[in-house]
């Protein structure tokens, strides 16, 4: 099974603008600008959005959006614009696709925590040379989100994420890791340390709340970094809300 429930508009929009900074480089050099939404749920809107923010980043691009239930491809079926948007139907073999970039959203929290090996190899294996993968989950809002990035070797990255005008308390991100981690949020477990460690950076530079949620973040993530943790972005990125860690530390 690869399927999505509904996706409320503009919720991946974070992961999206991601993928358009973070693999612009892959997307303009690659032959063929294939790029799979994988599990595109109930309408097809993530897909749209994805072909028209991936758009800026190389005019040709070209978005299928794939499912598993052949009554989601069906109804998907009148938002088609070929060739830059279409929808088939498919699981983690990608439809035989073989995409520059996956975007695979609050998919694999469906399923067991064992059945995340098998989806990244299957998923990786039909990644085109060169590809990557971007797996990850969000709230129903996108206020808080995870993504791992994977390429044809395995993961490589990690990256929490949240709206810093409705963020409480960084612990939260806990509730939205990757499948892949979710189950190991506990005492002595490295993503656990992680959180705990950004959490505690938040609390401690409470006293930036004056200038603003983003001025605090920020402060927790140089605080995160300077403790040691493998922080892979720069404060640019820090602003919106987002800190990206080496794989290694957490996996």
């Amino acid at each position: 099974m690869v399927t999505r429930g509904t996706t409320a508009p503009n919720r991946l929009r974070r992961v999206d603008n991601w993928i358009a900074v973070h693999l612009a480089d892959l997307l303009r050099e690659t032959p063929d600008p294939l790029v799979v939404d994988l599990g595109f749920g109930a309408t097809p809107v993530t897909a749209v959005e994805l072909r028209d923010r991936l758009r800026r980043v190389r005019a040709d691009v070209r978005v299928t959006g794939v499912e598993i239930d052949p009554a989601r491809v069906a109804a998907a079926a009148p938002a088609a614009d070929p060739p830059t948007l279409t929808f088939a139907r498919g699981g983690f073999e990608m439809a035989g696709l073989r995409p520059a970039v996956v975007r695979a959203f609050n998919v694999l929290r469906q399923y067991d925590e064992s059945a995340v090996d098998g989806a990244w190899t299957a998923m990786r294996s039909a990644l085109a040379p060169g590809g990557a993968l971007v797996e990850g989950t969000c709230d129903e809002l996108g206020r808080l989100a995870s993504w791992v990035l994977l390429d044809r070797d395995g993961p490589r990255s990690l990256t929490l994420a949240a709206r810093l005008s409705t963020l409480d308390t960084p612990a939260t991100l806990a509730e939205r890791l990757p499948k892949a981690l979710i189950h190991h949020n506990v005492p002595g477990e490295p993503v656990h340390s992680l959180i705990h460690s950004l959490d505690n950076a938040w609390r401690d530079a409470a006293p930036y709340a004056t200038f603003g949620p983003r001025q605090r973040w920020m402060r927790a993530a140089a605080a995160v970094r300077d403790a040691g943790w493998p922080v892979l972005d720069r404060p640019a990125r820090w602003r919106l809300g987002e800190l990206t860690v080496a794989w290694s530390a957490v996996g």
